[in-house]
């Protein structure tokens, strides 16, 4: 569904036309989906990595900074998971909206016709005498 662009501004390849296309929105989905998938086993890796200092820490006072710093980045990994899932739903129904948002304008447009068909059919009726335009002259 192309809509026309004025004063020359720039259109989607080059036809002086805004363009909706599926693919940009569904590739930042992919990547969101993407992200929650690499995130998976970072709680994981960051619990391995954290066994040994705990244990070879004795009564550090620092270990007690540790524990509420890993506490934070397990909350914010959860949190950044639960986000970027949300994300990519969000951009899925962004297409699927559009989608049908153009097709009810494309819709819309076709039920009228153009310009040029109207004049068509109006200047038929005055050739013809018959009025085209409900009797109004």
């Amino acid at each position: 569904m192309g809509l026309p662009v004025r004063d020359g501004a720039p259109g989607a390849a080059g036809e002086g036309d805004l363009q909706h296309h599926r693919r940009p929105w569904l590739r930042a989905a992919e990547g969101a989906d993407q992200l929650v998938t690499l995130l998976g086993p970072v709680r994981a890796d960051l619990d391995a990595a954290h066994r040994g200092v705990v244990a070879g820490g004795g009564a550090l006072s620092a270990l007690a900074e540790l524990g509420v710093v890993r506490a934070s980045w397990e909350r914010r990994i959860d949190q950044a998971r639960g986000e970027c899932g949300s994300l990519a739903g969000n951009l899925r129904e962004a297409v699927r909206v559009q989608s049908r948002s153009n097709e009810a304008v494309k819709s819309g447009f076709d039920a009228v016709g153009t310009p040029a068909a109207v004049s068509a059919g109006t200047a038929a009726a005055a050739a013809s005498g018959t009025p085209g335009d409900g009797g109004v002259r």
